[in-house]
């Protein structure tokens, strides 16, 4: 199989048909789109998450926890606490496991988050460190859902997460063709990754459901939304926000921004879109709406006088990126996007 995650034929026939549901505490579990399991202990309600990678260093597992936290918000729930399973080659010493630690303690205390448990060991099987990260979240109550004719809103940017990765992977190349500046603020998408305060904001305007757009990117998380809620949806790609930065990274390095790691944006339906992105901007979060939930199962991308249909999540961008492998002419989508007009309104970029 392909390296990512499991396509979604394959986890429908071969994952989620064995599981069968013997708890009536369990609300919601797995499922096509759902990243947590929401879960009464008592009167009380309580989210769960998991995120695992083989990982090359300490900043790998910072972003692992972050994700966490951000499957977490998405779901409406207080991020509280983790859970670490590490399992380690022979190579590896103490001081490396210490830093991975001191890493996984900050980005906790970042988010508020306590590291509650876990489990170490080093073992022969493997050639990285494989690390498993459980998030726990507590929750007042469970998000309404989506329904027809609910607007959809998107937080920041598409792409932040996949364009930081490859802009420290690339940088030595990129300063060849673009200023430090640029490169610079690429690299620094780092800082825009949690999705914490928009879904914070978006509790308090009633938001209807929340999903954070992260392997797959943007088009991922749009067909999960709506294949979770088991509707169709219409948007308008030129209303999509993106960074300039974002825009030059991918084009040189010939990467679709639409299917690249995204995580740092927050899809969010509601009955009152610019209610929504007026209140995430009165908090200093650019938001914008970028299209509607619709009846029936067609998911429509709009692209000027084009329309094309959503199709299935594909490999995120980033494997291909990270390789250096060149296949754009697949990606007719991208094709539009490069030759669009970009322009700059209030800090955000959008193919016009």
């Amino acid at each position: 199989m392909r390296p990512g995650k499991i396509a979604e034929s394959v986890l429908k026939r071969s994952v989620f048909r064995q599981i069968k549901y013997c708890n009536e505490d369990i609300q919601n579990g797995a499922g096509a789109g759902c990243d947590c399991a929401i879960f009464h202990i008592g009167s009380r309600l309580f989210a769960s998450c998991v995120q695992e990678a083989a990982i090359s260093g300490p900043m790998d597992l910072g972003l692992l926890v972050g994700r966490c936290a951000n499957s977490l918000a998405a779901a409406g729930a207080e991020p509280v606490a983790v859970s670490l399973g590490i399992l380690l080659p022979e190579t590896v010493e103490e001081p490396e496991l210490r830093a991975l630690m001191e890493t996984a303690r900050a980005s906790c205390a970042k988010r508020k988050m306590q590291i509650a448990g876990g489990h170490t060991a080093v073992s022969a099987a493997v050639r990285m460190t494989v690390v498993t990260v459980t998030g726990y979240g507590k929750l007042e109550r469970t998000l309404p859902g989506v329904t027809v004719g609910q607007d959809i809103v998107v937080s920041k940017w598409i792409g932040l997460e996949g364009t930081a990765l490859l802009a420290e992977k690339y940088s030595e190349s990129l300063l060849t063709r673009y200023p430090a500046w640029l490169v610079e603020r690429a690299q620094g998408f780092w800082k825009e990754q949690s999705v914490l305060p928009e879904a914070q904001v978006a509790l308090g305007r009633h938001v209807c459901d929340m999903h954070d757009a992260s392997e797959g990117g943007i088009l991922a998380a749009l067909w999960e939304l709506a294949e979770r809620a088991g509707t169709g949806l219409t948007v308008d790609m030129r209303k999509i926000p993106i960074r300039q930065e974002t825009v030059e990274v991918c084009e040189y390095l010939g990467v679709n921004p639409y299917e690249l790691l995204s995580g740092g944006c927050l899809l969010m339906t509601t009955k009152d879109g610019e209610g929504l992105t007026e209140a995430l901007e009165e908090a200093g979060i650019p938001a914008a709406v970028i299209g509607k939930v619709t009846a029936g199962k067609d998911r429509l991308i709009l692209n000027g006088d084009e329309v094309r249909y959503l199709d299935r999540p594909r490999e995120d961008e980033i494997y291909r990126g990270m390789t250096g492998e060149d296949k754009q002419s697949e990606h007719p989508l991208w094709g539009d996007c490069r030759v669009g007009k970009i322009e700059n309104t209030k800090g955000e970029w959008r193919i016009l």
